[in-house]
C-alpha cells in the first residue's frame, strides 16, 4: 500500500515495527541511524516516515526538519520522552504525529494509516477545520483520521458550512440551499439535520454554532 521508512537504532524495535507494518500491507525501509535515513529519502519516494528521536549521527528531530524541506510526506516522531516541551519541538519541526515509548504496534498502524488517507491524492482539494477532514472528490468524511459515515444531507450540509466559515445562514437559507425549494418541510428539519450532525462529530461538533433567532454558522476557531 505504502513505501514507510522507519528510522530506529533499536534492532529488536525496528524488527517489530517493521513486521507489524508489513502485515498491515506496506512495503517498509529501516534506517539505523539519521544519514543513513537522509540518504535513503534523497533516493527513493517514501509515503511516511517514522523516526525515533535517539539515533546516531543526526538526531532526530534534526532529520525531521530536513525531511520537511524535501517533501511533505506525513512524520510520526517515536520517543521514550514524555515531556510536553520535547513534543512541541518535534511539532514544530515538522512532525505530524508523535508517539511516546512504550506504544502499542497495532496504535502505530492506525496512525500510520490515518496519516496516509489525509495525505492521499484523494486529499487533493480537501477542506478541513479542526479534526474534521472533508475530501470533495471522494465525497468522504473523516475525524480525527478515522471515517465516518453521514448521510447524503448530513453531509451536503457540513460542505456548505464548512467551506462557507463564519457565515450565518438562516434555516430557510439553509433548506433552500440543501433541499431546494420545491421541499415542502418545515425548518424543522434543519434542526435535526444539524443535531444528527453534531452527535456524529462528537467533540468537533462545536464548531457548527447555533445563532439565536438567526441560524447556523461554522466556527473554525471557537
Amino acid at each position: 500500500m505504502a513505501n514507510i521508512l522507519i528510522v530506529e537504532d533499536e534492532k529488536a524495535m525496528q524488527n517489530i515495527l517493521a513486521e507489524y507494518l508489513r502485515r498491515g500491507g506496506h512495503t517498509c525501509f529501516t534506517a539505523d541511524d539519521g544519514i543513513e535515513a537522509l540518504m535513503i529519502l534523497e533516493n527513493a519516494p517514501m509515503d511516511l516516515l517514522i523516526l525515533d528521536v535517539m539515533i546516531p549521527h543526526l538526531d532526530g528531530f534534526s532529520l525531521c526538519r530536513m525531511a520537511r524541506k524535501m517533501s511533505d510526506l506525513p512524520i510520526i516522531m517515536l520517543t521514550a520522552r514524555s515531556a510536553e516541551d520535547d513534543k512541541l519541538k518535534g511539532y514544530d519541526c515538522g512532525a505530524d504525529d508523535y508517539m511516546t515509548k512504550p506504544f502499542s504496534p497495532k496504535v502505530l498502524l492506525a496512525k500510520t494509516n490515518a496519516l496516509l488517507r489525509r495525505f492521499s491524492p484523494a486529499s487533493a482539494g480537501a477542506v478541513s477545520a479542526g479534526k474534521i477532514l472533508l475530501q470533495p472528490n471522494a465525497r468522504k468524511v473523516f475525524l480525527d483520521g478515522l471515517e465516518i459515515t453521514l448521510t447524503h444531507k448530513e453531509y451536503e450540509l457540513l460542505l456548505f458550512l464548512l467551506t462557507n466559515p463564519g457565515q450565518i445562514f438562516s434555516r430557510e437559507q439553509l433548506l433552500n440551499r440543501i433541499w431546494d425549494y420545491d421541499f415542502e418541510g418545515t425548518t424543522r428539519t434543519v434542526d435535526t439535520h444539524i443535531k444528527t450532525l453534531r452527535q456524529k462529530l462528537g467533540d468537533e461538533g462545536r464548531h457548527i454554532v447555533t445563532m439565536i433567532r438567526s441560524g447556523y454558522k461554522f466556527e473554525a476557531d471557537i
